[in-house]
């Protein structure tokens, strides 16, 4: 996610500067035809532009706000997770209880709350693709990471050995029947915000919204020169460039916050969410190895 303060210039520009060296190399000779060879009958009325124009911003603007609401849906299901970890925990805290074996039931209770700190970091690399094992392996026995083998989404083994613990805890009487279908609600609503997070990542932003408007941005830049060179003589050029790079960049922007796992800047911070759902887990857990809060040293946090 991009953060507010210190975002590069060239972070910005640089996602369109080959587009905008076209636009200049093609603008320049426009207007080397026009004053040159005094063809003066290139030029049109900006009428023509100015309609086609308008038409591209509509367009442009639908799509940046469907992007948006599928950028702002992750985050909100991301939220959601935060939330629900923090409930699982208290419940598997101040729910399961052993009077006869204190010991045992409180290295059960660690066991499944750091298990639940991998399947957040699971779930988050899981949708950019990466190999969640390096960091699951910090928070789970090597005996679990061996059940994982057999799953290719890991946070979904991750969850079954959730679901076979909470029926363990019941056969061994640690939890009554009510709060096990408590704790059980906690553990489904955390699955539906893994299947939301992977219908984000799996339904395609339909392609052909995306290429019918580039199709027409692109008619629309070439038509610009011949409305704007017989209003603006030598100064048409850097007025093309600032018209062209203000469209470029709405579309731009809207690409990139379509795809909200990607690991790019632009993406919702999942891993950052996820050392803070780490943080909170192990303080309620009175874990003496909390990590330290997440300290940006770029323009963004993934």
């Amino acid at each position: 996610m991009l953060l507010k303060n210190n975002i590069p210039i060239g972070y910005i520009f640089g996602k369109i500067k080959y587009e905008i060296l076209f636009v200049t190399i093609y603008g320049i000779a426009i207007e080397v035809i026009y004053q040159n060879f005094h063809i003066t009958n290139i030029s049109i009325p900006m009428t023509v532009p100015t309609v086609l124009g308008t038409i591209i911003s509509l367009l442009l603007a639908f799509r940046s706000n469907q992007a948006y609401d599928r950028w702002w849906e992750a985050r909100i299901i991301w939220g959601a997770i935060v939330n629900d970890s923090r409930s699982f925990a208290r419940q598997i805290i101040f729910l399961m209880e052993d009077p006869f074996q204190p010991e045992h039931i409180e290295a059960f209770k660690h066991r499944i709350i750091k298990r639940q700190i991998a399947w957040c970091y699971a779930l988050g690399k899981g949708l950019r693709k990466d190999d969640p094992m390096p960091l699951i392996r910090k928070f789970v026995s090597e005996e679990e990471c061996e059940y994982l083998k057999d799953y290719d989404n890991k946070h979904v083994g991750l969850q079954q050995l959730h679901a076979r613990d909470l029926n363990n805890a019941l056969k061994q009487g640690w939890i009554n029947p009510y709060q096990q279908i408590e704790i059980d609600r906690t553990i489904t609503r955390l699955c539906d915000a893994m299947g939301k997070c992977e219908r984000i990542k799996n339904t395609v932003f339909p392609s052909t919204y995306g290429l019918y408007i580039k199709m027409a941005l692109h008619f629309f830049i070439l038509l610009l020169p011949f409305g704007l060179v017989q209003l603006f003589g030598f100064l048409m050029v850097p007025v093309l460039i600032v018209i062209t790079a203000c469209f470029f960049l709405i579309e731009k922007m809207a690409i990139h916050l379509q795809d909200p796992f990607e690991n790019k800047p632009t993406d919702t911070p999942v891993l950052t969410i996820s050392r803070n759902i780490e943080r909170d887990l192990k303080q309620m857990m009175k874990d003496k190895h909390v990590p330290s809060a997440y300290e940006p040293d770029a323009f963004f946090i993934l």
